[in-house]
């Protein structure tokens, strides 16, 4: 895999990855539905055109898209997540987040270019959070030499590597490493976007469900330097 002039991945061949896309297509396709597609372009602001595939359908469409395919290795993985993130509907790049979740143990820390790639383009959070918690969250936990990667990522200017790095150990639980999530909050609690406050306020009322009173000491020791956003959605669950 490497970069082209355009700076876009190169997607690896894969023979996995063109079973997987000529069904996809097929069966996606047939099942569209121009009226629903729409209201929920409207609905994600319009980051992408939809076939109109509800959430419940798409998942019975994708079980029988991947049935009897063999387990992919990385580079299966990143050749089905690329070309889906090139086809314009969005429900392709909801089966790529869902494949990569499914198979993210098969893939290294070589793949978080990947990652980045995927959360970087046709951003938005229907996407990044998913990646985040399920992709990014788990490749960190396998190669923890990856958390250099997040201390840049948590102050990079695309907001969206900024929330990936807030939000990459929200499945992680007694595992957390609450050091670095306090950090990251601080580091980000002035920022200005809604999307990024609203992370910190996620990221710190998922831990509240392990350690509540870390939380409750953190914001008592800092709550003057969060948004009040950022605050209520920390607090929601365990009060003040």
């Amino acid at each position: 895999m490497g970069v082209t002039a355009a700076g876009t991945l190169e997607v690896p061949g894969s023979a996995l990855a063109d079973t997987v896309l000529e069904r996809l297509v097929a069966t996606y396709g047939a099942a569209a539905d121009p009226d629903r597609a729409a209201p929920m372009r409207a609905y994600m602001k319009d980051v992408a055109p939809f076939l109109g595939l509800t959430t419940p359908a798409r998942r019975v469409l994708s079980r029988t898209v991947i049935e009897g395919l063999p387990r992919p290795d990385e580079a299966d993985c990143t050749a089905v997540a690329l070309r889906c993130w090139l086809l314009p509907e969005r429900e392709y790049h909801y089966f790529a987040v869902d494949y990569l979740r499914r198979h993210v143990a098969r893939c290294s820390s070589g793949f978080l270019p990947v990652a980045r790639h995927l959360i970087t383009t046709v951003s938005w959070w229907d996407t990044v959070d998913a990646l985040a918690a399920h992709v990014v969250g788990g490749l960190v936990a396998a190669d923890p030499k990856l958390t250099a990667d997040m201390d840049a990522w948590i102050v990079d200017d695309d907001l969206w590597v900024a929330r990936t790095a807030l939000l990459h150990q929200l499945r992680y639980k007694e595992r957390t490493d609450t050091g670095r999530l306090f950090t990251y909050c601080l580091r980000q609690s002035g920022h200005p976007d809604f999307f990024v406050r609203k992370a910190i306020g996620w990221c710190l009322r998922e831990y509240a469900k392990t350690d509540p009173e870390a939380v409750r000491d953190f914001l008592a020791r800092e709550q003057g330097r969060f948004a009040p956003l950022s605050v209520r959605e920390a607090l929601k669950n365990i009060g003040a």
